[in-house]
């Protein structure tokens, strides 16, 4: 999952070299933290989150069938 999110942001980012992703993996529930520049925030976003709602629903996805729950989260 790590690689697919980091895949999808450095591909949609302007600053692909400042995108970090951390992870945390707590028994059944994956947390993916991403920190991206300041710059590429709304890109990332989207209009109304429908960027990041969509990075979210296929990150949730290839949890499921890791038989996981997936959680992603913007920091900044």
């Amino acid at each position: 999952m790590r690689e697919l999110v980091e895949y999808l942001v450095k591909s949609l980012a302007d600053h692909p070299d400042e995108v970090s992703l951390h992870e945390d993996d707590t028994g059944d529930t994956v947390v993916l933290q991403l920190k991206i520049a300041e710059g590429d925030v709304g890109k990332i976003i989207g209009k109304n989150g429908s960027t990041i709602n969509a990075i979210r629903t296929l990150v949730q996805a290839a949890a499921s069938s890791h038989k996981k729950r997936a959680k992603l989260e913007v920091l900044n």
